[in-house]
């Protein structure tokens, strides 16, 4: 007690220290009587932190579902009769990080690799019927013209087909000449043929990116770049073909053209997804068009840049390597059927799921 200038007594401090004592008493004791449940749950949350929640077993998931209503319980008393700041601090990180153990998406990144290529790129190029075919009109359409202008005058081969690209392989060249590109040996160690696989890669690699970024553009950049693919295909097929070698290059092609010429013109096909987005953005605003567009988009890329490590590997390898022309035929339309096969059926739900699902 205090003794006021006027002789009376000032009670207000003991009141006021009184009143902090017994706060202090009331947390320590709130906190002595769950402590224990917030130290288990604190544990069960850091072991599935660093191992994710396969780490724990059955018991301990319960518990640790149980222990984060029992945190959110205690933070919610710790709140309304305003507790130590210190106390209701700890609960809430405690709370959030056991929210995100509980709620949170649990799953590796194989995991979503795995969820990629069962179910999201399938999905994505089933819903893209109409940029499918403009992809793979504007190769065949390419091809198409190209073939039918080199049969009837070859000197359209050199407007097409680049020099570094044609190499020797031009229309004066010689059947004979034109045979060995198709089954000669080129010295096939395996040195040269990592670096002409890793060279194919990244040049084929290039054209994706081009055709698929440009495609926002209204689409029509990439439509261009992929019919120029397709022209150039098609001067190559008519330079051997009148050369009597149609069957041979169809085969040389196929082993690994198949996968590539199909990973073009599935790239052409995301481009156009977004040029679609900009010139027919529907009841959307464009940029809401075009985020939604992206979504399937970038599948398609993604899906053009799997299949084009596929067809490097087989361009820089197996084509060197195999030399018969009926083998080529079947690992490259094989590889065909594998494709259409894993996209039409890849990601479909059976009759029972879809009644789950509803």
């Amino acid at each position: 007690m205090d003794i006021g200038i006027d002789g009376r007594i000032d009670t207000g401090a003991t009141v006021n220290v009184g009143a902090v004592q017994n706060d202090t008493l009331r947390s320590a004791r709130f906190r002595l009587e769950r402590e224990a449940h917030w130290r288990q749950l604190d544990q069960l949350v850091t072991r599935a932190e660093k191992g994710g929640a396969a780490a724990l077993g059955y018991d301990e998931v319960r518990n640790l579902a149980a222990g984060y209503r029992q945190a959110m319980n205690s933070l919610s008393v710790a709140r309304d009769i305003s507790l130590d700041r210190a106390l209701i601090a700890y609960l809430e990180s405690l709370c959030a990080r056991a929210y995100l153990v509980v709620y949170a998406p649990q799953e590796s990144l194989g995991g979503l690799t795995a969820r990629l290529l069962l179910r999201g790129i399938p999905q994505a190029v089933r819903r893209s019927a109409l940029p499918l075919f403009i992809g793979f009109l504007a190769l065949i359409l390419g091809a198409l013209a190209g073939y039918k202008l080199c049969v009837s005058d070859p000197s359209w081969f050199y407007t097409f087909v680049p020099p570094e690209l044609a190499d020797q392989r031009t229309p004066d060249a010689s059947a004979d000449y034109l045979r060995s590109t198709i089954y000669g040996d080129e010295g096939h160690d395996s040195d040269r043929l990592a670096a002409f696989s890793a060279f194919l890669f990244s040049h084929n690699t290039t054209i994706v990116i081009l055709i698929f970024t440009l495609g926002i553009f209204v689409s029509v950049p990439s439509f261009m770049l992929t019919f120029y693919n397709g022209l150039i295909l098609g001067a190559f097929f008519a330079m051997f073909a009148r050369k009597g070698l149609g069957y041979d290059v169809f085969a040389w092609l196929s082993i690994h053209g198949v996968t590539e010429l199909a990973a073009i013109a599935i790239a052409c096909s995301g481009g156009a997804r977004l040029g679609l987005a900009v010139l027919l953005p529907g009841a959307r605003t464009r940029k809401e068009a075009l985020r939604h567009q992206a979504h399937d988009a970038v599948k398609l890329a993604l899906l053009a840049a799997l299949m084009l490590v596929v067809a490097a590997f087989i361009e820089g390898f197996l084509r060197q390597l195999i030399q018969d022309p009926a083998w080529r035929l079947a690992i490259g339309w094989g590889m065909g059927l594998f494709w259409v096969g894993w996209l039409l059926l890849g990601g479909r739900q059976g009759k029972a799921s879809r009644e789950v699902a509803r």
